[in-house]
C-alpha cells in the first residue's frame, strides 16, 4: 500500500484490533506502520459475522462467514480527493480543501463550503452578482461563459440540489441544510473543472508562451503577440 503520510509505498504488515460490536455491526481497528517515515496508520472497519452452511465432503458444518460493510481511514486524516491545483487562489482552494476534508464526515457541510466556494467565482471571476447562486448560475450559463460541459454540470449542481424545493441552497449558499444524495461530490467535482478552466489551463499557456518568448529572444526575435 502507499502511505498516506509520506506517499511511499511498502509492504502491507497489518495488525487488527477488536474494539466492539453493537446493533450496526462489528468494528476493528486496523494498524500499519510506515516503514520509511516510521508513522502509524490507522482504518477504522466495520463489517458483520453470520453463519453459513458450507457442502464439507457431503456433511454439512457450519462456518462463520464475515462481510466487510465498509472501512475508512482515521489517522492520518485526509482528504478523499485530490488535492487543490496550486494555481488557484488561496481564497478559492481554502474553502475546496476543507469541503474536501469534511466529505465524509458531514457531506452537509462539504456541500455548503462548495456552494459558498462557488458563488466567491461567480462574484470575483465573472463578476456577476445576483440575489441568489440560482440567478447567478442562470446567467452564467445564458452568457456561455464556460464550454457546454462545465456549463451542463454547473446547471445540475441546481438540479441535483433540488434548488427548487430548498431555496435556502441559492439564498444564503454557505448555509448547512440537507443534502441530496451525491450532492456533495457532483459540487467538488464541479468545483475541479472551474479551477482547471479559470487557472489551471491559463498558468500552462502563459508557461508555454513565456518559454517560446525566452527562445525568441535568444534568437534576436520579437515575442509572440
Amino acid at each position: 500500500m502507499k502511505c498516506p503520510h509520506c506517499l511511499i509505498e511498502f509492504h502491507d504488515n497489518v495488525s487488527q484490533i477488536q474494539i466492539g460490536s453493537d446493533i450496526e455491526g462489528r468494528y476493528e481497528i486496523k494498524s500499519r506502520t510506515c516503514p520509511s517515515c516510521k508513522r502509524l496508520v490507522f482504518h477504522l472497519t466495520q463489517y458483520n459475522l453470520s453463519i453459513k452452511s458450507v457442502n464439507d465432503g457431503g456433511r454439512f458444518i457450519n462456518r462463520e462467514v464475515r462481510t466487510d460493510i465498509n472501512e475508512r481511514l482515521i489517522r492520518p486524516k485526509i482528504a478523499n480527493r485530490p488535492p487543490c491545483p496550486p494555481e488557484v487562489p488561496t481564497k478559492f482552494a481554502a474553502d475546496y480543501s476543507e469541503a474536501c476534508h469534511v466529505l465524509d464526515d458531514s457531506p452537509k457541510a462539504s456541500a455548503a463550503l462548495s456552494r459558498r466556494c462557488l458563488q466567491n467565482i461567480i462574484h470575483d471571476q465573472l463578476s456577476i452578482k445576483k440575489r441568489d447562486l440560482n440567478l447567478e448560475i442562470q446567467e452564467v450559463i445564458a452568457n456561455k461563459l464556460f464550454p457546454s460541459d462545465i456549463l451542463d454540470s454547473i446547471d445540475a449542481i441546481r438540479n441535483i440540489g433540488n434548488f427548487a424545493a430548498h431555496p435556502i441552497k441559492s439564498s444564503s449558499s454557505g448555509e448547512i441544510v440537507d443534502v441530496e444524495p451525491n450532492e456533495a461530490d457532483w459540487n467538488l467535482d464541479v468545483l475541479e473543472m472551474m479551477f482547471d478552466y479559470l487557472f489551471v489551463r491559463p498558468a500552462l499557456v502563459q508557461k508555454k508562451r513565456d518559454a517560446l518568448n525566452a527562445k525568441l529572444k535568444d534568437a534576436g526575435k520579437p515575442d509572440m503577440k
